[in-house]
């Protein structure tokens, strides 16, 4: 019979085509090319081929169903439109499931990069090392890192919903480009780890509970008390880097929002990201509480003389320094804060604060700058506060940073690649006693 007549057999045809290219699309360990270590884990490139191949399974069954309805009585009975619309739907969930593959494809392509690929195996080796909390409070996703254009990081979550339906196997963090690579980079992709933490444990939820039930007295802080709870999910983000890198998290933040003065002033308040100018000075009160140290008033108020509040309107002025006023008793709040997960503990006592007080990190600095192969067996986020710390207090140069972390980046992607989880734990504890 002519197709061209023939609703059921073009359809059908149609269909055919559709499996046709379903078996095209191969596992990513069949096609990608990489050096060995700038391949994902073995966790992370299992839990993707998983996904994918559960997902060709289900849109190759729907295809074979979709055939079989076509051949039965009721679909041969069938209005050609009804035909039509049924095989429209097919293909557009169709598409949404090449679109996944597309998007894991993106990421891994980029592996095969000279240099790059590497150094995002080492990102990734520095996001499962600032995602795994002592306590064993949750078991952490497979995180993949890679660059892109713009401004600053981004996170697609392991776990949530991904187009077309599925939850996502993996932590996927987008680095831009101009970040890498620096000390800064920590900031910006320990922030991202932290909103993948935040998730696990709830913390935002349990947080903004907390916000809510505290009376503030003062009706000037009053009024500006709710702007916390609107802004918690990324104040908790900037709290996780920061109990992780120390200084380093709050310059790295510096380096993404020195804006022009209108960027880092502008009050958006349906933005989730706190007002910039009031960020870095959350940050460095945050970390006034978990690091006290003069540096943190210092910095704050370096951060005031390159922005100051005078030339803004008044009404302004009053507004960033009720905020201001609102941080002390907030940063309690937050650093004291126990969500259920902890069993008790505080926010505050989750993270290795302890030994990344800023007189250790400086010590430390000190018996690694001449033997720098020291640094590779210690937690990649000890390290990176560690520089951080070193580069504010302009102990490092640019240069000699860069090239440190690059060396370090490409000695843990290796030693990932060689060594099975349990003994690079063994390592990194042996590393720890022998610090210093």
């Amino acid at each position: 019979m002519n197709k061209l007549t023939d609703a059921h057999g073009l359809m059908d045809q149609e269909a055919a085509a559709l499996l046709t290219r379903l078996g095209r699309v191969k596992p990513f360990a069949l096609t990608m090319p990489m050096a060995p270590a700038a391949a994902p884990s073995p966790a992370a490139q299992k839990g993707i081929e998983r996904y994918l191949i559960q997902g060709r399974r289900q849109l190759r069954r729907m295809v074979q169903r979709y055939r079989a309805w076509l051949a039965s009585p009721p679909g041969r009975r069938a209005t050609p439109a009804h035909v039509q619309r049924r095989y429209a739907l097919l293909k557009l969930l169709f598409n949404k499931v090449l679109t996944q593959f597309d998007l894991f494809a993106d990421v891994l392509t980029q592996r095969s990069e000279h240099e790059n690929g590497v150094w995002l195996s080492g990102l990734d080796v520095v996001s499962a090392d600032a995602l795994e909390l002592r306590g064993r409070y949750y078991t952490a996703p497979p995180v993949l890192c890679y660059l892109d254009r713009g401004h600053g990081a981004a996170i697609r979550r392991a776990r949530t919903r991904l187009p077309g339906g599925g939850k996502n196997p993996v932590a996927i963090i987008r680095v831009p480009r101009e970040r890498m690579v620096g000390s800064g980079i920590g900031s910006s992709l320990i922030h991202e780890v932290g909103h993948q933490g935040a998730a696990l444990l709830g913390l935002v939820d349990s947080l903004r509970a907390d916000l809510r039930k505290i009376q503030v007295s003062d009706p000037a802080l009053r009024a500006v008390w709710p702007l916390w709870d609107r802004w918690i999910s990324e104040i908790v983000a900037d709290f996780w880097a920061l109990a992780h890198l120390g200084v380093g998290s709050t310059l790295g933040l510096i380096g993404v929002v020195s804006l022009p003065r209108a960027f880092v002033f502008r009050t958006n308040l349906d933005d989730p990201h706190p007002v910039p100018w009031t960020r870095v000075r959350l940050s460095c009160a945050m970390g006034g509480a978990l690091f006290p140290d003069p540096q943190w008033k210092q910095l704050s108020g370096l951060w005031g003389k390159l922005y100051p509040l005078r030339g803004l309107p008044p009404q302004k002025q009053q507004f960033f320094r009720r905020l201001d006023a609102a941080m002390p008793l907030f940063v309690r709040v937050l650093a004291g804060h126990r969500p259920r997960p902890l069993r008790g503990k505080t926010l505050k006592a989750a993270f290795p604060v302890a030994e990344r007080q800023p007189a250790r990190l400086r010590a430390l600095y000190r018996a690694w700058k001449d033997r720098p192969e020291r640094m590779r067996n210690q937690a990649p986020s000890l390290v990176f506060a560690v520089i951080g710390q070193a580069r504010a207090d302009g102990r490092i140069d640019p240069k000699t940073e860069s090239r440190t972390l690059a060396e370090l980046l490409n000695f843990w992607a290796l030693r990932d690649t060689l060594n099975p989880p349990e003994k690079r734990i063994e390592q990194i504890r042996k590393g720890l006693a022998l610090a210093v």
